[in-house]
């Protein structure tokens, strides 16, 4: 993490055992994004109700670049807070749901790469067992299925000596073509 997390108690003493869980949640938020530029913690305990016990709410704030990450703002009443360390754990809990959300939004914006379109002519042509073989612009030589046609028609367009576009990739048997299409 590039800065130092804030910790505020309100309506209770400051205790290094709870300064300590919320530190160790910290660090293991820091596995799941490694940019986090702000980080602060508000632990609260409410004055005693006449009926209720002495729950604590626990709000993490995180900043990431793009978004911030609020958690632990739930309304009601969850009694199991009633222990400091369960609302903490709660809190980083849905903190870390957040922040995996936000990594995994970030990783479907990345651009899918796609081969390379290249170009070549038909070099060998076998249209009753239905493959090819095309001669690329680099001298190399790729196999081709008939099945590896943008377009059923096009196949009957093909004999040797014609122009192409394709894409390569690398096969047990050496190159072939995909996506050929009739330049």
């Amino acid at each position: 993490m590039e800065v130092t997390p804030r910790i505020t108690f309100r309506g209770m003493e400051p205790s290094a055992a709870v300064e300590k869980a919320v530190h160790e949640r910290i660090d293991r938020l820091a596995r799941f994004h490694d940019h986090i530029t702000s980080c602060s913690v508000v632990i609260d305990a409410p004055h005693r109700h006449s009926r209720k016990g002495k729950i604590y709410h626990v709000r993490v704030d995180i900043n990431v670049p793009g978004r911030e990450i609020v958690a632990g703002r739930e309304p009601e009443e969850n009694h199991a807070h009633e222990d400091v360390f369960v609302a903490i754990r709660d809190s980083f809990d849905a903190a870390q749901r957040q922040i995996e959300d936000a990594v995994r939004k970030m990783s479907t914006y990345r651009v899918k790469s796609h081969p390379a379109t290249l170009h070549g002519t038909i070099a060998r042509l076998v249209p009753d067992e239905g493959f090819g073989f095309i001669l690329g612009s680099d001298g190399r030589e790729f196999f081709f299925r008939k099945e590896s046609m943008t377009a059923d028609s096009q196949w009957n367009e093909l004999a040797e000596g014609k122009a192409v576009r394709f894409a390569e990739h690398d096969g047990e048997k050496g190159p072939y073509a995909s996506a050929v299409t009739p330049a």
